[in-house]
């Protein structure tokens, strides 16, 4: 395609929303006019599903519940005046606390203002506050965050040293919607045994956001913590970063919830436009349609150019993935759907895997995100008349550019600047987007039986766990591997209980391993 036809098929396929400063370019993305044609019917119900959706339609099956995260950022859409004022409420109560915590009307017994955050979640309820905080968070924030997003003991132990001395004026949040969740309650057991260990009353500095009736929320009330926040059944921990599961995080660290509310609102409005050209979910969404043939058949790279961007393609790993990875479609056909999503940031990526890029593999599609503004102040010039920012944009453009010349296509979307209001508009596209896609293929993006299966899988090595030493010390002598695994009557579970006494062992947990680890057979298990 010549100069001339790019530069007009750039300027039919560019959306721009003038209330956000938000633009959107899938020019790039080599469709053609047959194409868009097919996919007019597919847009048009997915934007009737996709209203029946925010109207409270059963979306979740598995939970039976509905999917309403839209109503976060409108609550005049919630199906219901209880809903509406759920909502409402739960708002004012978070800034209220924030600014009370701020004021130091909210302290810790024994420091006269709360200075840090130990935000503790996983998924959800981790990956959101982390690209927000990394994202948006003065550099001076009224508290500092930390977050437990794991259940690695040497994480636990690397957060606690930043901390040191600051334990007495930190503030711990824990996010969880049942209180089940393990990585979460091993992350809040071990912050109680740090305060422990220091004196600290852990409960008089302890939040929980959690469903109300919970688990979590019957401990942090029965321990006189010092505040509880809802979590909702129909909002989802992918698209939970607009909720409590967020906001308190982002409201704490001085950020403007309510104009991040107002972006994603205002992006809301757009992407419930019928008309595929007027919507940019709709428009990202074909595009998604149109790289991987519909079956996920290419990856999504996602190459935000702004360091505080650098954490966007994790924050979408889990919400594009987790929504669209279905072995199932909704007619309970087999079709192994989803998108791989990886990333980095520009313009590190020019000196790391751009090559591959554009010379190697084509199994991929680009997304740029652009920033128009550089940074708050004027810029130096590193050249005559060139800026840093300047370098920046052009290693972007540059880099699209040499990518399409060698048949690899690309989305860009453009950001006036990182704000709270444009980051809540780029959060409510992507949703918007995945629950466009999801339809657009048939498939529940509001489900996870693939998380839930792990996790199940995951509790029934930990209680094999507890039947190998109980059978260790019933035994009173070394077992070898087999021997141990016939004893439990679990012969097709010797891997698994070699893997199990290996880790017990190398922790002084109780268990000794004896014997050349380069010959298994060697190997006997005892109690120490």
């Amino acid at each position: 395609m010549d100069a001339a036809a790019l530069w007009q098929r750039y300027q039919d396929w560019l959306y721009y929303h003038e209330g956000l400063g938000l633009y959107l370019d899938i020019s790039r993305m080599r469709f053609d006019d047959a194409f868009v044609a097919t996919m007019q019917p597919k847009c048009e119900q997915a934007f009737k599903d996709m209203a029946a959706l925010e109207g409270g339609a059963i979306a979740n099956s598995d939970e039976n519940r509905m999917v309403g995260h839209y109503w976060l950022r409108d609550p005049d859409l919630a199906p219901t005046p209880a809903l509406k004022q759920e909502i409402t409420e739960a708002l004012d109560q978070l800034e209220a606390f924030a600014n009370k915590v701020h004021a130091g009307e909210i302290r810790p017994p024994q420091a006269a203002k709360f200075t840090d955050i130990l935000s503790i979640g996983i998924g959800g309820s981790a990956l959101g506050p982390e690209f927000v905080a990394a994202a948006l968070a003065p550099e001076a924030p009224p508290l500092a965050i930390h977050f437990f997003d794991n259940t690695d003991p040497a994480g636990f132990d690397r957060v606690f040293e930043r901390l040191g001395d600051r334990l007495n004026s930190t503030l711990v949040i824990v996010i969880t919607k049942s209180g089940g969740t393990p990585e979460t309650r091993n992350g809040m057991v071990e912050a109680k045994q740090a305060f422990a260990d220091k004196g600290l009353d852990f409960a008089r500095q302890a939040v929980a956001i959690t469903m109300p009736g919970s688990k979590m929320d019957d401990l942090a009330r029965s321990e006189g913590w010092l505040a509880t926040f809802p979590m909702f059944d129909w909002v989802g921990g992918r698209t939970s970063e607009l909720s409590a599961v967020g906001l308190l995080d982002a409201a704490l660290q001085g950020i403007d919830i309510r104009s991040m509310l107002a972006g994603a609102k205002e992006m809301d409005a757009a992407t419930r436009v019928p008309d595929l050209k007027a919507n940019p979910a709709a428009l990202l969404a074909i595009a998604w349609y149109f790289a991987g043939n519909g079956k996920g058949e290419k990856d999504m790279v996602v190459l935000p150019y702004k360091d505080s961007l650098l954490l966007f393609s994790r924050y979408l790993q889990q919400l594009v993935m987790e929504s669209l990875g279905k072995e199932k479609d909704l007619d309970g056909k087999t079709v192994y759907q989803g998108i791989a999503v990886y990333g980095n940031k520009g313009s590190t990526d020019q000196h790391a895997y751009v090559q591959q890029l554009r010379e190697g593999v084509p199994n991929f599609f680009l997304t740029f995100i652009e920033v128009l503004k550089d940074r708050e102040k004027p810029s130096v010039e590193v050249e005559p008349g060139v800026t840093a920012g300047d370098y920046l944009s052009g290693l972007l453009q540059g880099t699209r550019q040499a990518l399409y010349e060698n048949q690899r296509d690309s989305i860009t979307v453009t950001l006036p600047d990182v704000s709270p209001r444009s980051i809540g508009a780029l959060i409510a596209l992507y949703e918007r987007a995945v629950g466009l896609y999801g339809f657009l293929v048939n498939i529940n993006a509001y489900h996870q039986p693939g998380v839930e299966a792990g996790k199940k899988a995951a509790a029934a090595i930990l209680e094999l766990q507890m039947e190998v030493v109980e059978a260790l010390e019933q035994e009173g002598a070394p077992l070898s591997l087999p021997a141990l695994a016939t004893v439990l009557g679990a012969t097709d579970k010797t891997e698994t209980i070699y893997k199990i006494v290996r880790h017990l062992a190398a922790n002084q947990q109780g268990v000794v391993l004896e014997g050349n680890p380069s010959d298994l057979s060697s190997l006997k298990a005892s109690l120490s």
